[in-house]
């Protein structure tokens, strides 16, 4: 049987460690969090395109019914991290090593910064481990209508129910500070953000449909125009984007062609590099923090000491960041030999396509990958979240995602599944609700 640890009071009669609290609860507590009317209401706020019932009819392991909990600490040096993490790509010296190798269109320099940024962490035996960034990282909106369905199924819990915060405001303003940024004070405030079109390539077809039919719906709530668009509807005439006939001002990129090197992208590249549209997340974002190969740069200490980093802030990304190293042919052979300890990523990858567990690969599929374009990193093995599904306990791995913007942390949420990455195809997978565990005055990321 599945018990509740014994009942939390304050976060003062918490022992120091929060952490091992906040693992204990996630092997102990098999809560169910999730009110379902709740859930209708946040998703079906609005006119939107898809319905609850044809939500979870077609994605039905998009959103866990539990939480997962987390402790202030993780919360708070996942945060130290990532403001680390922003100072460095900020350096010309950082810029100058990774746009070497990034396609060329990255070096143009847009003035945005790029929305949603995904730090994604596994929380190791040594604390929170950055096992990627993405620049284009999905699930912001849904995780914020999710939060707006969490209960407290018992008092304990209920004590540590996140603190509700606007959190789509912040999105708004992120949106608009990213015109602000591209176009500056004077265009900005002379003609207000007005169009927004938010696309992909068949984006009827893609898994996160949802969440784009929410952004939508948020946009023009809030007095800005907004459609849901394939790449190839766009067309540039030398001076304006257009979709539809209408003029679009910014474009919410959700392609996984981050050079926009398809033809289908032809359009969209040609009034990017012209500064005729705002493009959020863009190339270079992409280029500074999602390539891969990026975390063998933050790893070279000796590097980082000489691009002028300190001693302790060294210390910081040493432990926080797995040995990542690009696989070259001539390697080939040394990584086969221990590729039990390597998590095989081609560079710029995404939602964990063609990503390898070494003790799983083939020596076919190794082929490939030792033909170039991939990174190995150390494998470090996921906590997990005990559940109940029809009454039987069954363990799912889990991950933690900061949505960031600017270096600071919007929003965190987790995601809960089964087998080699994440991959919403797990009965009681799916995303779910961060439930920060307080710690004792004193206690130590």
């Amino acid at each position: 049987m599945i018990r509740m640890p014994p009942p939390l009071q304050t976060a003062a009669d918490l022992p120091l460690d929060c952490a091992a609290v906040a693992e204990l609860l996630n092997r102990g507590c098999a809560c169910i969090s999730v009110d379902h009317r709740s859930l209708q209401r946040a998703l079906e706020n609005g006119n939107g395109t898809f319905s609850h019932a044809e939500l979870l009819a077609t994605r039905p392991h998009l959103f866990s019914d539990s939480m997962v909990f987390v402790s202030t600490a993780h919360l708070a040096r996942m945060a130290r991290i990532i403001a680390l993490l922003e100072r460095v790509v900020a350096l010309p010296a950082y810029r100058e090593r990774v746009l070497a190798y990034a396609p060329p269109l990255a070096r143009h320099s847009p003035g945005a910064v790029g929305v949603y940024l995904g730090y994604d962490f596994h929380l190791g035996a040594d604390g929170p481990q950055l096992i990627e960034i993405n620049s284009n990282a999905g699930g912001a909106l849904l995780n914020a209508r999710l939060l707006r369905a969490q209960r407290a199924c018992c008092a304990a819990v209920a004590r540590m129910m996140p603190t509700p915060i606007p959190v789509e405001e912040t999105f708004l303003a992120m949106f608009r500070e990213e015109w602000r940024l591209t176009r500056g004070t004077g265009d900005a405030s002379q003609r207000p953000l007005a169009r927004i079109a938010i696309v992909d390539t068949q984006p009827d077809e893609q898994y996160l449909a949802p969440e784009f039919a929410l952004f939508r719906q948020l946009f023009e709530a809030n007095g800005i125009a907004a459609l849901v668009a394939d790449v190839a509807e766009l067309t540039f005439d030398g001076e304006r984007l257009y979709c539809r006939g209408q003029v679009v001002d910014l474009v919410y990129n959700r392609l996984t062609d981050f050079a926009l090197a398809e033809p289908q992208s032809a359009a969209l590249r040609a009034a990017y590099l012209s500064d005729a549209v705002v493009v959020t997340p863009h190339p270079q974002a992409h280029a500074l923090f999602a390539d891969k190969r990026n975390l063998q740069a933050l790893g070279d200490d000796d590097w980082l000491a000489a691009i002028g980093l300190r001693e302790d802030e060294r210390e910081l990304l040493a432990s926080s960041i797995p040995r990542t190293l690009l696989v070259l042919p001539e390697q080939a052979e040394a990584f086969w030999t221990t590729r039990k300890q390597w998590f095989f990523k081609p560079t710029a990858g995404y939602g964990g396509k063609a990503a390898y567990r070494g003790d799983k690969l083939t020596r076919r599929v190794f082929a490939e990958i030792a033909g170039g374009g991939y990174v190995a990193q150390a494998v470090v093995a996921p906590s997990e979240r005990r559940l109940l599904i029809d009454g039987v306990p069954h363990d799912f791995k889990l991950d933690l995602r900061n949505y960031v913007y600017r270096g600071a942390v919007q929003l965190v949420s987790a995601r809960l599944y089964r087998g080699q990455t994440t991959n919403f195809r797990t009965r009681g997978g799916g995303f779910a609700a961060v439930f920060p565990v307080p710690c004792a005055s004193g206690s130590k990321a």
